[in-house]
């Protein structure tokens, strides 16, 4: 499934409740107007979604989509806590969309989602001149990390600590001449558990993927028009420019020149 749609979702945080459910507590049936983002953190609750129970306890994510009937009662013996944003979830042509979310799932207590969440409800308690923006830019951040754990199945809170510095220096010195020794001698391992660890932890190896963030460099200095193929090549850490020219053909499809020529053509056509 292609998933380019999600880098344009436009949001509205219309509720937000970091909740703390009492015995009594209950949702009165609806159908509801908005998307139901809710993250559990401790407790368990009894949700009924469009006729059909069901028993969500910490760890589980709700995504419950637009036009759903809900309604929700507490676990007078396991109160829960949640975080819950309702909102509009839209394309950018103001269309409702359906995330690509299951409607119940455990993804289990991250740290660095409970901080997003902390952050929100500074905000949304507080109401600063602004608020609402902010709030929106969180919430946006709260759903890519859901789509990185549950989509993409790829959690980078989880990194190795010593491969995260590694990807940092990385993105910072990619024009430098980098090797797998001088990486593994940074983070005191040796070469070969270096490039074992690297690949485990990225899916790729050390080379391939200094590689990969030297291209993306490239094409975003070759789509601004600012620069010409050879300063572009000496800046992603390519000493000769017909060598940068062959691996950027290899992994994009096209040469740098033309690369150049179709992006002056797009350029045209919307400003024509």
């Amino acid at each position: 499934m292609d998933y380019e749609f999600l880098n344009d979702i436009v949001v509205t945080v219309d509720y937000y409740n970091h909740r703390i459910c009492t015995a009594n507590w209950e949702i009165e049936e609806v159908v509801m107007d908005f998307v139901d983002i809710s993250y559990v953190i401790s407790g368990q609750a009894e949700y009924i979604i469009n006729g059909i129970k069901y028993t969500v306890s910490a760890g589980d994510l709700l995504c419950i989509p637009y036009g759903s009937t809900r309604s929700a009662t507490s676990n007078p013996n396991a109160l829960m806590e949640c975080y819950s944003i309702n909102g509009k979830v839209r394309n950018i042509n103001g269309e409702d969309i359906t995330l690509p979310l299951p409607l119940i799932c455990n993804i289990g207590l991250h740290k660095d989602l409970l901080s997003l969440y902390n952050n929100l409800n500074t905000v949304w308690t507080l109401k600063d001149p602004g608020y609402i923006l902010r709030a929106k830019g969180l919430y946006l951040m709260i759903l890519q990390r859901y789509f990185q754990i549950i989509i993409f199945q790829k959690d980078t809170s989880m990194v190795d600590t010593r491969i995260k510095k590694v990807l940092h220096y990385i993105s910072n010195h990619y024009k430098e001449p980098l090797t797998v020794h001088k990486m593994a001698k940074m983070i005191n391992l040796s070469d070969m558990y270096f490039g074992t660890l690297f690949k485990k932890e990225t899916g790729m190896s050390f080379r391939n993927f200094l590689t990969l963030v030297r291209m993306n460099r490239a094409e975003e200095m070759l789509y601004s028009g600012e620069y010409k193929i050879h300063e572009i090549s000496d800046a992603c850490g390519f000493s000769d420019v017909f060598y940068f020219s062959r691996i950027f053909k290899k992994h994009r499809g096209m040469s740098p020149s033309d690369a150049i020529r179709q992006n002056k053509s797009e350029d045209d056509l919307y400003e024509g």
